[in-house]
């Protein structure tokens, strides 16, 4: 009977350190989601905070211009994807809901595209991914050969001065985020970052050339993170484990 009684604590005592390690998982993953949700929302704000610059300036360049039907139409587009890039950004809950966020920025800015082509008289513009090197810098304008350091030459899509900046072999102006202590350019910030540029370059058809060997699947880092945690897990299981069955005999003389 006591033996019974043994097995029976024994047991109830694993199935308690499983829930804890369980728990335990579950907290971890909080705080990754957390640490890696943090800078892409600053970035997101960032960009939101650009465009909300750009408006000011369009504003400023439209002072005194009638405009007509067209013009106000898209320029209340343009307004009206301020706003919405603005909530998307406040209620981010995840890295992955920064997609939507810089999808909004994108149709924006060539919304404003649209309001200066209207009042400078020119066609509207065919619409054109964002510059690679800055999907601030608004629509590209051209496509660049381009080879980004220990990677493989591919074209881009680049505004003007970051397209004339790399026919001359200059650097071009790049968007950085910080990655621990380093500043590294957006598509070398981890898995994180991917939804950032899907958002911006996503409906301009797939990205794998572009984004080729770039470090957004995160590769062997991303394979190490995932062991690593695996391997916390199971350590913390175990030793939990052996606390509990340690605990269970405490209470019994042999």
């Amino acid at each position: 009977m006591t033996g019974m009684v043994l097995l029976l604590v024994l047991l109830g005592g694993l199935v308690t350190v499983a829930v804890m390690a369980g728990q335990a998982s579950k907290r971890r993953e909080l705080v990754k989601r957390e640490s890696e949700l943090e800078p892409v929302k600053r970035l997101a704000e960032e960009d939101v905070t650009a465009l909300g610059v750009e408006l000011q300036d369009l504003d400023l360049e439209l002072a005194g211009t009638p405009l007509g039907h067209g013009e106000n139409a898209d320029y209340q587009r343009a307004l009206d994807a301020y706003e919405a890039a603005k909530i998307a950004a406040a209620t981010m809950a995840r890295p992955d809901d920064v997609r939507h966020v810089t999808e909004i920025l994108e149709d924006g800015r060539y919304a404003m595209a649209c309001v200066r082509a209207r009042v400078e008289g020119r066609p509207l513009p065919t619409r054109r991914p964002p510059c690679f090197f800055d999907p601030r810098h608004g629509m590209s304008v051209v496509d660049v050969p381009y080879t980004p350091p220990g990677g493989t030459r591919r074209d881009v899509p680049a505004c003007q001065l970051d397209a004339e900046r790399v026919r001359a072999g200059a650097e071009p102006d790049i968007r950085k985020v910080m990655v621990g202590s380093r500043r590294v350019p957006y598509w070398q910030g981890g898995r994180a970052y991917q939804p950032y540029a899907q958002g911006y370059f996503g409906n301009f058809g797939p990205m794998d050339w572009m984004f080729m060997g770039m470090l957004f699947s995160g590769g062997f880092d991303g394979l190490g993170e995932g062991i690593g945690a695996l391997g916390e897990g199971v350590g913390d299981m175990f030793g939990g484990l052996g606390d509990g069955i340690g605990n269970l005999f405490d209470g019994f003389d042999f």
